[in-house]
């Protein structure tokens, strides 16, 4: 997995205390690595579209509902992803944003 990690950018998912991964949040990495680095950074540091990491997403959204809703909906410069994306995929790229990059 480091070698992904070096080849993409995208920050891993760490093990938790029993050495497994989260399958949710590996999932929401896939997720972001296909559909969000363009616009938001392979580190969630913004570009194009809004800053995601240090707190920036959970300060803006303090819900994750609502940030779901502008995954979903888009909002701005930001496309909608419904249709594009499960709901099981929103939310765990919800969570990747707020978990790991956040």
């Amino acid at each position: 997995m480091v070698v992904t990690a070096c080849a993409t950018g995208v920050p891993e998912v760490p093990a938790g205390p029993d050495g497994q991964r989260d399958e949710v949040l590996v999932v929401g990495r896939d997720v972001y690595r296909r559909n969000c680095v363009n616009c938001h950074a392979n580190d969630g540091g913004g570009g194009k579209g809004a800053k995601l990491k240090d707190g920036a997403v959970v300060e803006k959204y303090p819900d994750a509902a609502d940030q779901a809703a502008v995954i979903r909906n888009g909002r701005g410069q930001m496309p909608s992803f419904d249709g594009r994306l499960t709901d099981a995929e929103i939310d765990a790229v919800v969570r990747f944003t707020r978990e790991v990059l956040g």
